[in-house]
């Protein structure tokens, strides 16, 4: 069976705590200060065995590590930082010269990341923002000293996805070979974000088929498209 797709933060009759802090509390108690694996592996046992939760996870994650270790990049930007999983993900991948930036909306998830990350022990290699992607986009190469992107991951609001990489392209942030990855092509969709990188001309865009977070049995994926430039 599909899961509900948790836009909206749950919160049982049980506990005041949302479910992203009831997380937090999970990795704070069983995962090592400092050590990002213990933190994922605490993230997805969580996300397997107690409540679903909306990271990439671990087995679409590993596809998206592979992206990351095949094209080292020195500056990345991740759109949706959620509670921090994917950010502690790609980081642990990174050299501490690399640039990474994550960008989210919600203030209560960004504080959560912002302690997720902490515990990590990766607070002083990711620059968190929080802010709507529409504003923090065109002020990255003023306010944040990015020249070009070599990577980005998308992972937030699906319906604006597409808006979000017009964006990067309009202010010029996307060079030759900018490897763009957005997650939940299938589920819960990003339609027309899927159909623009396909067919716009600009990209040379791959559909990698896995499963969604968390789930035996329910299809997802990956879209990986590198900017022609």
């Amino acid at each position: 069976m599909i899961k509900l797709f948790p836009y909206v933060r749950a919160q049982t009759s049980e506990s005041a705590m949302s479910k992203e802090q009831r997380v937090l509390q999970y990795v704070q108690q069983n995962a090592s200060r400092g050590d990002p694996d213990s933190v994922l592996a605490a993230v997805d046992k969580f996300g397997w065995e107690t409540e679903w939760a909306m990271n990439v996870g671990d087995v679409k994650g590993a596809i998206l590590d592979r992206f990351v270790e095949e094209t080292a990049p020195q500056t990345m930007l991740e759109l949706g930082t959620y509670m921090g999983y994917s950010a502690i993900r790609t980081v642990r991948l990174l050299p501490e010269t690399a640039k990474f930036i994550t960008v989210e909306f919600d203030q209560e998830n960004a504080a959560v990341a912002r302690e997720m990350i902490a515990f990590a022990g990766l607070q002083n290699r990711i620059v968190q923002i929080t802010s709507d992607t529409a504003d923090v986009i065109p002020q990255l190469k003023t306010k944040y000293d990015v020249e070009t992107l070599d990577m980005v991951f998308i992972d937030h609001w699906k319906d604006v996805y597409r808006r979000d990489i017009k964006l990067l392209e309009t202010n010029k942030l996307l060079r030759k070979g900018t490897v763009v990855v957005a997650d939940n092509i299938i589920y819960p969709g990003a339609p027309d974000y899927a159909d623009y990188v396909r067919t716009c001309g600009k990209y040379d865009s791959t559909f990698h088929e896995s499963l969604l977070e968390y789930s035996k049995d329910d299809i997802d994926g990956l879209e990986k498209s590198v900017f022609r430039g």
